[in-house]
């Protein structure tokens, strides 16, 4: 039995959450903090990339009520892109690096927990169970392709696409 695409995504919470912990531990060197901030940054592009590329848009289509939601949501994940560029070519040593993995790290967290508290149920609730297994399978083949890194170019679009439209 699949799972479904609100398990899904709160797994991956999950796992950012758990890295965000690691970053807040103290006496760190700079390559333990940078090695930890790869993996959110890896983590939260492919994320980001599998909900505005298959989560927002299903839901926009299968509950046009929840499209200030959906579009809440894209401009949240467009200001965790431009912060994962900006720390992707940033070093660990580097004066704002700290402050600026805090601030992303803050901004997620709102975002995961209003997802969580408030978007996720009416989601839940809009579909039934065999819609959300469909999206969880969807969600699955689009980690597939996803891009691992905020500066490749699937991922540069997605920034580039929410600024411009």
């Amino acid at each position: 039995m699949s799972k479904d695409a609100i398990v899904l995504l709160k797994e991956d919470h999950q796992e950012v959450r758990k890295q965000f912990r690691a970053f807040r531990k103290q006496d760190q060197t700079p390559v333990q903090k940078q090695g930890i901030v790869d993996t959110i940054l890896e983590l939260l592009t492919v994320h980001t990339y599998i909900e505005n590329e298959v989560m927002y848009p299903r839901v926009r289509q299968l509950l046009p009520d929840l499209e200030d939601d959906v579009l809440e949501s894209y401009e949240e994940h467009h200001v965790a892109d431009v912060l994962c560029m900006e720390l992707a070519v940033m070093d660990a040593t580097d004066e704002r690096f700290d402050a600026k993995t805090t601030v992303l790290m803050e901004n997620v967290e709102h975002h995961m927990e209003e997802e969580e508290q408030e978007w996720f149920p009416k989601v839940r609730e809009g579909l039934g169970r065999k819609q959300l297994q469909e999206l969880g399978e969807e969600l699955l083949e689009a980690k597939k392709r996803a891009p691992r890194r905020p500066e490749k170019p699937s991922a540069m679009k997605k920034a580039i696409d929410a600024v411009v439209k």
